[in-house]
């Protein structure tokens, strides 16, 4: 891969995806467009950007999403689910008592690991959440990952990392050598294409977002513009959860950190203020939520 290769590629990606990579990244881009490139039936990373530079709109498009997969797998990181049910969902449910609903945004869904595991944290939660109306929103720019996500399916070593055993057990059926989460689980999750770049404010309103390992890749202005985004599609009581090497702090004052809680903020009301949909547009923006009357 030549030097005017590898730039117009990480202008490419930054333009499409918000993916900001410095100039010693050569080799991520070869390790993930190699395989591609040999898919397409081409020698190489070069005869590769010449055919997208001939219009191939098909093949940027597999490029972007080759190169924006990130792993994912079962209660990653544990620290976040654990913070979901022991401080997130308390909070939210004491304060939600009224009203009974509550809507999470999995803003990198991926191939589903993350919301999956979060509606099976709110199903253990059982008696408590009866008669709620729970909705999980999984985003991701990857179309490819979501039609995994949806189907749900997933290889002995993907329910190996991280899932506890009865879990598995519990939540998924065997066939074969695959496994795939039960119906019930999969209905508490709605599946959208989205570019983070992108507007998002249609979604409507949360009570909590996930938005953990994606930010990292994005340049400061880039990380400012999303949050004060999220800022403004986040109840003034709701929860933002990053990943471990994500932050607010001395980006933007429209979070702030949750006392003692890794990777947990807050809306600060302080900051910016959140500029929240009129009630009615949000109901029209909104899906319809699923329920878990009965379960």
């Amino acid at each position: 891969m030549t030097p005017p290769d590898y730039e117009y590629l990480r202008k490419l990606l930054k333009d499409r995806s918000g993916l900001d990579l410095s100039a010693d990244k050569q080799y991520l881009i070869e390790s993930r467009l190699l395989p591609l490139s040999r898919k397409a039936g081409l020698p190489g990373i070069s005869e590769l950007v010449q055919k997208m530079k001939g219009g191939s709109a098909d093949l940027t498009t597999q490029v972007v999403e080759a190169m924006t997969t990130n792993e994912t797998f079962f209660f990653r990181d544990k620290v976040p689910f654990d913070h979901f049910r022991d401080s997130i969902v308390p909070e939210i449910v004491k304060a939600r008592a009224s009203r009974k609903s509550i809507r999470i945004w999995c803003a990198a869904g991926s191939t589903g690991q993350e919301p999956y595991s979060l509606a099976m944290c709110l199903k253990e939660i059982g008696a408590t959440l009866a008669g709620w109306r729970i909705e999980i929103i999984a985003t991701d720019l990857s179309q490819e990952v979501l039609e995994k996500s949806k189907a749900g399916i997933y290889s002995q070593f993907e329910v190996q990392r991280g899932l506890p055993i009865q879990m598995l057990v519990k939540y998924f059926k065997q066939t074969g050598e695959l496994w795939q989460i039960n119906p019930d689980i999969r209905a508490m999750v709605q599946h959208r294409q989205l570019n983070l770049l992108h507007d998002f404010a249609q979604l409507g309103v949360f009570d909590v977002i996930f938005c953990r390992n994606v930010l990292i890749y994005f340049d400061q202005d880039t990380k400012v513009n999303i949050f004060n985004r999220l800022a403004r599609i986040i109840e003034p009581d709701g929860f933002l959860v990053l990943g471990a090497a994500e932050t607010v702090v001395g980006l933007t004052d429209v979070f702030k950190p949750f006392p003692d809680r890794r990777g947990l903020y807050r809306p600060n009301a302080a900051g910016a203020p959140p500029a929240k949909l009129p009630a009615a547009a949000a109901a029209a923006a909104a899906p319809k939520f699923a329920a878990m009357a009965g379960r």
